[in-house]
């Protein structure tokens, strides 16, 4: 749980971190969340109060997002917590890598997520298959073609690696496949950063990014530059 979360959506967020994923990305800054096994169960009544303790501090835009590892694996579960978000007038956000699209999730994005962040990992299946170590970068798009048929509000992230996913080739594919939708408010640039290492090395796991670097301002700069032709905003992290 965080409960001051500033960079997880619209101003200030209880930030609610769910266990387990399907991917195991190499930049992975929360490994300790990706086995399915673990974590402490938490009842929805039991999370709602301990949101509405804090719901004073969210102003007009803060509210509750859920992330993880990867969220919507509890998606049938997440579908009465976010019942009881919205009866209590809190502004929910899901924050996902758009693999798993299923007659929950869907329920879940439709009925009670008031904003959406996806995850874009890669913009080529070899590319987003050397991150996430899974085929199929395609149910990352088919999830956003659901969500802008929704009509519901969607930003995208995008973690911004020196020689893997920082090449114009790459920031220009991103910005010609999503130009068009409407639903999309932002976007946001993850700069890249080393901040998890120690996680990994605590669970014996070897962490394949050591010798890539963090981004230069101009970078990010660049980045920037070549996205804000095809989205309203652009936003570095």
């Amino acid at each position: 749980m965080e409960s001051f979360g500033t960079h997880d959506g619209p101003g200030i967020r209880f930030v609610v971190f769910l266990q387990g994923c399907k991917l195991k990305c190499l930049y992975c800054h929360n490994p300790d969340t990706i086995e399915t096994s673990g974590g402490k169960p938490y009842g929805v009544e039991e999370l709602v109060q301990m949101v509405l303790k804090v719901k004073p501090y969210f102003g007009k835009k803060g509210g509750v997002t859920v992330s993880g590892g990867e969220p919507l694996l509890q998606s049938k579960a997440l579908v009465p917590f976010f019942k009881r978000l919205k009866e209590e007038g809190i502004h929910t956000n899901i924050d996902t890598n758009g693999r798993i699209l299923n007659s929950f999730s869907k329920s879940l994005l439709d009925d009670y997520a008031d904003l959406v962040m996806l995850d874009i990992k890669h913009m080529t299946e070899e590319g987003y298959e050397a991150i996430t170590g899974k085929r199929n970068m395609q149910t990352a798009l088919t999830f956003a073609k659901h969500r802008e048929a929704s009509g519901k509000t969607m930003w995208l992230r995008y973690v911004l690696i020196s020689g893997i996913t920082n090449k114009p080739e790459l920031l220009h594919a991103l910005g010609a496949y999503f130009k068009d939708f409407k639903t999309i408010e932002k976007i946001e640039i993850q700069p890249y950063h080393k901040l998890g290492i120690h996680k990994w090395e605590a669970l014996g796991w070897d962490y394949e990014l050591k010798d890539a670097r963090e981004n230069t301002k101009e970078e990010l700069e660049a980045a920037v530059d070549i996205l804000k032709a095809y989205f309203k905003e652009v936003k570095v992290n």
